[in-house]
């Protein structure tokens, strides 16, 4: 990359490769610092004082909205803050599942699904009589229009998919779904949480009708995230949670909403994070999310390129269209495999990764998994290679 963004993590401790960003970013120093401004100037409630700490506080948050709607090229008015993609597709689920949904109507979702994108639907189609189908997966792991069309009926309501998956990198061709759903009178529901990292997003021209984010994963804080949902299926929806400054009035009875998108931000929000989340999309933007998705792809095509000379490494995603990267070790469980990792100060992830049916696809029980990205180089590569030789040769020395 044409400048070292490193410096701007504190995180980065020397001798340590930190190949863990699909679970969670590191956070650049303009981040904590907008959040400690917060607590260290502020640390007031935003909406309700009259006082100035107050109005200043609501400018922020309000003021890292409009960063966050610009960014998705969303209206602020479409633009909910949630305490994660967890709460925003759970938000989702209850509101749609609650009012356009049937006993005998379908939900159709994917094998690649977080769980964060598969359980909510789970649950609903328990609860109201709904028929769960799934996207067959191609040979490799891939959601391809062709095999959406096979599924998504006229009797389908919801379709929940991921548009980058978690586990292996690859990209659903969501627009294209999307189109197809629509035609088939369905409510598309969409899990960005690893797209927005890497990929430019236009919610108006994906036209998709719900796309959830967590802030986490693209160096923003923890608790926090974005639900966008069009306004005219916004303006539908009865809210997910209720009580304070989401209402303009209370009878004994009754009540009244606020209009859009406070109708959904019920009680003390997380004010801090929201504002930190701004001024992480503003870095993203800064750096742009293009260089980052082609530094990200070219570190993993490196390690890849060496990995698959690996005799004993076991690959499942050689041609990942981002920086991640799902393998194991033959013979070696990922869980005592990562423990090797992390003893020699490389941050891996081990297991199902939120993500159980990916592993039950290709008949492992879990995978190890690194990603990469901005902040990242080719030591760190080679860090990763030499690492994963040490491991193989350690465990072959115990006998596995």
């Amino acid at each position: 990359m044409s400048r070292n963004w490193r410096k701007d993590f504190p995180q980065l401790k020397p001798n340590h490769v930190y190949l863990d960003t699909a679970a969670s970013s590191l956070k650049p120093q303009l981040v904590i610092d907008a959040v400690t401004d917060y607590y260290q100037n502020y640390s007031v409630n935003i909406h309700r004082g009259m006082y100035q700490s107050s109005l200043e506080a609501t400018e922020k948050y309000e003021a890292a909205r409009q960063v966050i709607a610009d960014f998705i090229h969303a209206d602020v008015t479409e633009t909910i803050f949630t305490r994660g993609a967890t709460s925003a597709l759970n938000l989702v689920m209850y509101c749609v599942g609650r009012q356009f949904v049937k006993p005998g109507d379908e939900i159709v979702t994917s094998y690649l699904e977080h769980h964060s994108s598969l359980l909510p639907w789970q649950q609903l189609a328990r609860e109201k009589g709904l028929n769960l189908k799934y996207i067959p997966l191609t040979k490799s792991g891939r959601i391809t229009l062709a095999n959406a069309k096979k599924v998504i009926t006229d009797q389908t309501k919801i379709v929940a998919l991921t548009y980058v998956s978690n586990v292996l990198g690859y990209v659903t061709p969501i627009k294209e779904i999307v189109e197809w759903a629509h035609s088939k009178s369905a409510i598309v529901i969409c899990d960005a949480a690893q797209a927005v990292t890497h990929i430019p997003i236009d919610v108006k021209a994906l036209d998709v009708d719900f796309l959830a984010f967590s802030g986490h994963k693209m160096l923003g804080p923890t608790g926090i995230g974005v639900c966008y949902g069009k306004k005219a299926l916004l303006e539908q929806l009865e809210p997910f949670e209720t009580g304070g400054d989401m209402n303009d009035h209370v009878g004994l009875y009754e009540a009244e909403w606020k209009d859009l998108p406070y109708k959904f931000e019920a009680g003390t929000m997380p004010i801090a994070e929201a504002i930190g989340l701004g001024e992480a999309v503003m870095y993203l933007q800064k750096v742009g999310l293009e260089q980052i998705d082609r530094h990200s792809h070219k570190l993993a095509k490196m390690a890849i390129a060496q990995l698959m000379e690996m005799a004993d490494v076991i690959l499942y995603n050689p041609k990942t269209e981002g920086g991640i990267i799902a393998f194991n070790l033959k013979g070696i469980p990922p869980h005592d495999a990562v423990t090797f990792y992390a003893d020699q100060q490389i941050a891996l992830r081990s297991g199902y990764h939120c993500a159980e049916l990916v592993s039950r696809f290709f008949g492992i029980n879990g995978c190890l998994r690194a990603s990469f990205y901005l902040y990242n180089n080719k030591a760190d590569v080679e860090r990763f290679l030499e690492v994963t030789r040490a491991t193989i040769t350690y465990f072959r020395r115990k006998g596995f």
